[in-house]
């Protein structure tokens, strides 16, 4: 097979940053390499041709296959630890004290990955309450674009390696051991998170109520400029007022664009 030419680079930068967001410009190394074996392997004699199919693809699920063959999921338990501080210091005390009579809390994992954060933010939050979490809705929505890393994350199967940044109370109280090299997030706990497949690019976002809190870090990195700054107003206009948006550490947002207040570093609110 031919290397992949510009106007076939350009066809298929247009089409995932227009679908999925994700911005691919200055990335054509990375495609070749993560695309050309697949492409022979999977029977097609060029890009163009493999391209066409997955645009014809009605069912989205080539589209899908491209997406993870094109996406980098790097995450772990307790990832940016100062954004689990504020929340156990200041947002928890905040809301167990508000929201006492709805006992409502909203919580979006948006790109979620293989599940870490989810599960960390569950078990921060049972953590908190303790007892007094009976009554509550803490239920978290998590969703990612790419369907190989939610069923990893729904399956809650960790390495012991994985887990050693955790509170020993935390791996005694929420997991389970399966051998000496994994462990299984505990039912109790899998059944606070919600796992869905979403693309952040969607212009309506089909939610009924609004958030309280949306954790979206290091994913952004992908998009351009533009791109971000539609997400984000998306994000506000989906966001209960005093609710609080977490990005990463090497994202930003510029106070121009948005109406989001900076709190802390990668911490903003609706106010």
């Amino acid at each position: 097979m031919k290397d992949i030419t510009e106007r076939e680079f350009t066809e298929l930068v247009g089409f995932v940053k227009q679908t999925y967001g994700i911005n691919l410009l200055h990335k054509k190394t990375l495609v070749c390499g993560r695309l050309n074996n697949y492409i022979v392997q999977s029977g097609f004699q060029s890009f163009s041709e493999y391209f066409s199919h997955v645009k014809s693809d009605h069912t989205g699920k080539s589209g899908v296959i491209l997406v993870n063959k094109l996406t980098t999921n790097h995450t772990y338990f307790l990832r940016e630890p100062q954004h689990f501080e504020f929340l156990e210091r200041v947002i928890l005390p905040y809301y167990a004290a508000n929201e006492a009579r709805k006992k409502d809390l909203r919580v979006w994992s948006a790109g979620c990955s293989t599940g870490e954060e989810p599960y960390t933010l569950a078990i921060l939050i049972n953590s908190y309450f303790g007892v007094k979490k009976y009554g509550w809705d803490t239920k978290i929505l998590a969703t990612d674009i790419s369907t190989v890393v939610l069923e990893q994350a729904q399956k809650a199967v960790y390495a012991s390696t994985q887990l050693e940044k955790l509170p020993e109370r935390w791996r005694e109280q929420y997991f389970t051991k399966i051998d000496a090299e994994s462990s299984i997030v505990k039912d109790s706990i899998r059944q606070e998170v919600i796992f869905r497949r979403f693309n952040l690019m969607n212009e309506m976002f089909p939610f009924k109520k609004k958030f309280h809190l949306i954790f979206c870090r290091n994913v952004m990195i992908y998009f351009d400029a533009e791109t971000k700054v539609k997400l984000i107003n998306r994000f506000y206009d989906h966001m209960e007022p005093g609710g609080y948006l977490f990005i990463g550490h090497s994202e930003s947002i510029n106070r121009h664009e948005s109406n989001y207040q900076f709190v802390a570093p990668a911490i903003y609110r609706k106010v």
